[in-house]
């Protein structure tokens, strides 16, 4: 089997910010991770990315939050979509960036 794109979306979020999700099933696990998927997720807000989810091949899954790193516990796609536009929110929220 080869990677298959399961997701490929740009997400308008207000006239200065975008969420952007790009999520492949692959055949094997890369190193550093259990399972079968390779993600990317990025909330760019006024031209910069503030939130980022993913998988680097033998970092593992984690995310990025305005320059901090921390390990990202990966469950499911659906979960991690979910997850992501929760800190979205949260930092939308936080940051008055509607």
């Amino acid at each position: 089997m080869k990677a298959k794109l399961l997701v490929r979306q740009r997400v308008e979020m207000g006239d200065a910010a975008f969420a952007e999700l790009v999520i492949w099933q692959l055949p094997q696990a890369l190193k550093g991770s259990t399972h079968l998927f390779k993600y990317r997720l990025a909330y760019v807000a006024q031209g910069e990315c503030v939130l980022r989810y993913d998988n680097e091949a033998g970092k593992g899954d984690h995310r990025h939050c305005l320059g901090a790193e921390t390990v990202y516990a990966f469950s499911s796609p659906r979960t991690l979509a979910a997850d992501f536009f929760q800190d979205i929110e949260r930092y939308r929220h936080e940051h008055l960036d509607h």
